[in-house]
């Protein structure tokens, strides 16, 4: 079957004719045959693929070797073996002088076929040293694009280890070579895909391993400071920068700067080639980079360095503003290299002959490109004619040129010139340029904002943070009966599981707006979290009562009363907790009491003019502050409420105790002693938790805490005069006190700070300023009845009396929303978030042995992300402390934390590992993780299609005049790459490629 394949080939048959012979042999050698055949076909096609004189022959030795592959795989991978492959890519295949330029395109095409063959590893071994050898002897281009393609399809054959550094390091050598020998555009085109093939390997690699960057960042500027006589780095290394992550920008120019081992001419050299690469098309963030290599310089003062690479380097940067691809970067590098040199008038003057010609070129142009530049550039000029004046001769003709164009008032200048300046710059880049955090970094995605939503993206986010509802949402399968929830988790499973960098909640909104909200107003996230929970729990309550029906009616009716009196909503599981709030009549003394659910706890502000405590307070709830130290082991403390199996006390009875609010965070040093502090009035020096309850607290206005506001919330309030409480007994209204008392702790805490009081003279809300320090970890006191009390004592957790007590509910920071601004109908929310987690169980500590306040190794670790609607960066707790600190206006408002499981057997701990044992298995809907499949697959199509416009735009650049003048013959290198005149580097009709190369 070969002969006949091989003469048909070479017949001199038409090639329609030929095409029905060679299907009929690619129908025959579908079928079984001899193992000798086989090899005989596969030669012959490796053959015609290989070192086949025509197009055609190459093609049909590809479909024949695929046929092979597919139906006789056995023999096809012993004919594919290490031995072959080895010589094909050391000796090369063909005559002497002739060898095949298509051996990778053969491997490549033959490795599909072998991948699960025994051979693979060995096959995947040998090429990933043979690549390695390949990139070490430098190969064109185009082989260099043929290795890149076969390792992108093929990762297993990147070489691994010390192997993948040295890879990286001499792909970049050889793109530092590259050269584009044609002129033609279309060869020009074809090389820039080469590049971009190639620089896009690297940035796999260096996705997957980033301790192979700075190595390839070290051997790049290897190459670019080397001042040994040799060929000049090509630009295509500009490809390569634009794939280093911004956030190692800081890092990197520090190091460069103060590198003593780096000559400044090496360094000179260096820059000087970067500034050559703002005429790399289609790259990305090369300004950034050149603008922070010259802000590092002048940071540590190397200025000489500055001076002559500005004056050697900034006509070409100017001259690159006439072509539209690179304008934009080109731009940028001039500006700064303007702005920063203040010392003399030089660099401006090179410019001046050069300035009413691109105006009158930009004009002409008449693009949005042309008309934003030449808005910047007139503003930049402007700045130079106040910082050199004196030169009316010289400035006229550009002053004429520009006479059109907006001039910046002297603010602005000012403004500009006093950011720029050399001098201005310090020795720290940690503000240059921000962590900008990207999905791929911070692993969040943002929601967009959707026109003042910002009240709601901040809830929903930090609802999404508050992993156990998250996982208990996303497992949620009662989708029919509650749509607001199945919304919810539509939208938590595109924030888990979306590739995009933000998302849009629109649908959400549109179904948890409040009725009464304004469209597109301004809104209290505080009011709209109330709501939307509501909503979530009613929604829940209605859909289980529906389902109670059911089973009522039908024949499982202890089922059906079983399911009424132990199921929680969802939200009442997360969110709920109760509070018995108690009115005592101080004439008959008698009692009432009534016990409510809450999901959110409001904290008001004192007046600044009392303590944190109510005067005339019988108890009162005290801060404990607590700094990051070991706590003594929990004591058995007497009851803390003031009227639970006691004898009655009156005003000022100094019997009444404490009830302490533990917190433990980075608290500021206050001027007044700590009430808990050793030296502070009525504390013991046994450290047991009692006060006097004559004493009050008065802390300053600027240095309230959180606990400050639980005190005040929590101590009891003495009604009188107009607030006098009707007794049932007195059947009268007397004077009382009442008493708020937490008696089930919430999973989740969330605390508001009511920060909006109406102002009766403005008739408008005023918002309190004050800051509050909060802190990490918090300890809420839980009034407990006996029973559970001998159920706390026996796992170590409480303090035992006779009566009803107080257990400590330990609770971790995880979320806080930041209103920033003055006014709840204007400003703007924010929010930092953490995820909370329970990771190890907790271990029950021995008696009389110290243990930590959270009962488990505090984690100040846990990262901390920023969301500011569709940006999400990295924070830290310490910016959560300070905000407000630096920004007065910007004040936390929403609390989130979460409480930490204590007993095995409780109810709360059950519920929180059934939700576990839930979310540690995926159980998303099919329908649900389609969508979310198929949007993640648009978006890489959205990509794809702005890669593909952008590489089509710069075939369609208008060969006309303006695109393919430049200016007169570059007085500084004729011959050199990227010049000012048509001959720069080539000149004529390849201008564009002067322009890239």
């Amino acid at each position: 079957m070969d002969k006949i394949l091989e003469a048909v080939v070479m017949s001199s048959y038409p090639n329609n004719v030929k095409q029905g012979l060679v299907r009929r042999v690619i129908e025959a050698s579908k079928q079984p045959m001899d193992s000798e055949q086989c090899w005989s076909m596969l030669e012959l096609c490796t053959k015609l693929y290989l070192v086949g004189d025509t197009k055609y022959k190459r093609e049909i030795g590809k479909e024949v070797l695929e046929v092979y592959g597919h139906y006789h795989p056995e023999e096809f991978e012993e004919f594919f073996n290490v031995r072959f492959l080895l010589s094909l890519l050391q000796e090369g295949y063909g005559p002497l002088g002739k060898r095949s330029h298509y051996v990778l395109d053969y491997i490549q095409l033959g490795l599909q076929f072998v991948l699960e063959s025994p051979s693979a590893n060995s096959i995947f071994s040998l090429l990933r040293i043979e690549v390695l050898r390949k990139v070490c002897e430098r190969p064109s281009p185009k082989q260099c694009a043929k290795i890149s393609k076969l390792l992108t399809q093929h990762p297993q054959c990147i070489p691994t280890g010390k192997h993948q550094v040295l890879f990286c390091q001499q792909l970049i050598r050889c793109i530092g070579q590259f050269q584009c020998v044609s002129e033609g555009e279309d060869d020009i085109m074809e090389f820039l895909e080469q590049v971009n093939k190639v620089s896009g390997l690297l940035q796999r690699i260096w996705r997957t391993q980033t301790s192979a960057i700075l190595p390839s960042l070290k051997e790049l500027f290897t190459i670019i400071s080397s001042t040994e006589e040799q060929e000049v780095p090509s630009n295509a290394l500009a490809s390569v920068v634009q794939f280093v992550p911004l956030e190692l920008m800081d890092g990197v120019i520090r190091n460069l700067t103060n590198d003593d081992s780096i000559t400044d001419v090496q360094m000179m050299m260096a820059i000087g080639r970067m500034i050559d690469w703002v005429s790399w098309p289609l790259g990305k963030n090369i300004d950034k980079w050149i603008i922070a290599l010259l802000k590092g310089l002048a940071a540590v003062k190397k200025f000489s360095i500055l001076i002559e690479v500005t004056l050697s380097k900034i006509e070409k940067v100017f001259s690159k503003l006439l072509y539209p691809i690179v304008r934009e970067g080109a731009l940028s590098v001039l500006q700064y290299m303007l702005l920063s040199f203040q010392h003399s008038h030089e660099a401006f003057h090179l410019l001046l002959p050069h300035i009413p010609r691109l105006v009158a070129s930009l004009k002409k142009e008449d693009s949005n490109s042309a008309t934003s530049s030449l808005e910047q550039l007139a503003e930049l000029i402007h700045c130079m004619f106040f910082r050199f004046s004196g030169f009316p001769d010289l400035y006229e003709p550009v002053l004429d040129a520009i006479k059109a164009l907006p001039v910046p008032n002297e603010d602005r200048i000012k403004h500009l010139l006093g950011q720029n300046a050399w001098t201005s710059q310090k020795n720290e880049l940690a503000c240059f340029y921000p962590r900008l955090a990207s999905k791929s970094e911070t692993g969040k995605i943002g929601l967009i904002n959707l026109g003042n939503t910002c009240y709601m993206n901040s809830v929903i986010q930090s609802l999404f943070m508050a992993s156990d509802f998250r996982h208990s949402v996303l497992n949620l399968t009662e989708g029919n009966s509650q749509p607001l929830m199945t919304k919810l988790q539509s939208l938590f499973a595109f924030l888990e599981h979306s590739q995009r960098p933000a998302i849009s909640p629109e649908s959400f909104f549109s179904a948890s707006w409040p009725p009464w909200f304004t469209p597109g107003a301004q809104q209290d996230c505080s009011e709209y979290l109330k709501y939307l929970l509501d909503r979530l729990h009613e929604e829940e309550k209605t859909g289980k009562r529906i389902y109670y029906q059911q089973l009522k009616e039908s024949s499982f009716m202890s089922q059906a009363m079983e399911h009424q009196s132990i199921n929680k909503t969802l939200v009442e599981k997360m969110f709920g907790g109760k509070m018995m709030t108690k009115i005592r009549c101080l004439k008959c003394l008698n009692v009432s009491s009534r016990e409510e659910a809450f999901t959110d706890l409001s904290l008001a502000f004192p007046p600044s003019d009392r303590p944190t405590c109510r005067p005339g307070s019988t108890s009162v709830v005290q801060v404990e502050e607590i700094g990051p130290q070991f706590i003594e082991s929990p004591k058995k403390q007497p009851t803390g409420s003031p009227w639970i199996r006691r004898k009655p006390v009156v005003s000022g009875d100094p019997g009444a105790q404490h009830v302490l609010v533990e917190t433990l965070g980075f608290q500021k040093p206050r001027e007044t002693a700590h009430p808990l502090s050793n030296g502070a009035v009525g504390v013991d020096t046994t450290k047991d938790a009692h006060l006097a309850s004559g004493e009050q607290i008065l802390a300053p206005k600027e240095s309230r805490s959180l606990g400050d506001l639980i005190n005040y919330f929590l101590s009891p309030e003495r009604l009188t005069a107009e607030n006098q409480y009707h007794c049932e007994k007195c059947a009268s209204l007397q004077d009382a006190e009442k008493v708020a008392e937490l008696t089930e702790a919430p999973h989740y805490l969330i605390l508001t700070l009511l920060r909006f009081s109406f102002d009766p003279q403005t008739m408008k809300r005023r918002k309190i300023l004050d800051n509050v320090s909060i802190p990490v970890l918090l300890k809420l006191p839980i009034l407990v009845s006996s029973e559970e009390t001998e159920d706390v004592c026996q796992h170590g957790k409480g303090r035992s009396d006779l009566g009803n007590t107080f257990v400590s509910a330990v609770y971790d920071l995880c979320s806080v929303v930041v209103h920033s601004g003055i006014s709840s109908e204007s400003g703007h929310y924010y929010c930092y978030c953490r995820e909370c987690t329970d990771t190890v169980p907790h271990a029950q500590p021995q008696e009389g042995t110290p243990k930590l306040a959270s009962d488990k190794q505090l984690d100040f670790e846990i990262p901390w992300y920023l969301f500011n609607d569709t940006r999400v960066s990295f924070s830290s707790f310490e910016s959560v402390s300070n905000v407000t600190s630096f920004f007065p206006k910007d004040t936390a408002y929403v609390l989130f934390y979460r409480q930490q499981v204590g007993r095995p057997s409780s109810p709360l701990h059950e519920a929180v590992a059934e939700a576990r044992q839930l979310h540690s298995e995926p159980s998303l809907s099919k329908d649900l993780m389609e969508a979310i499949s198929k949007d993640n697959i648009l978006y890489l199509q959205e990509q794809e299609k702005e890669a593909r416009n952008r590489a089509a735009y710069i075939s369609t650049l208008p060969k006309s005049p303006l695109w393919w003048r430049d200016f007169e013959r570059d007085k500084d290198d004729d011959s050199s790459s990227g010049g000012c005149s048509p001959a720069g580097g080539g000149g004529g009709s390849g201008s564009f490629h002067g322009l890239v190369f």
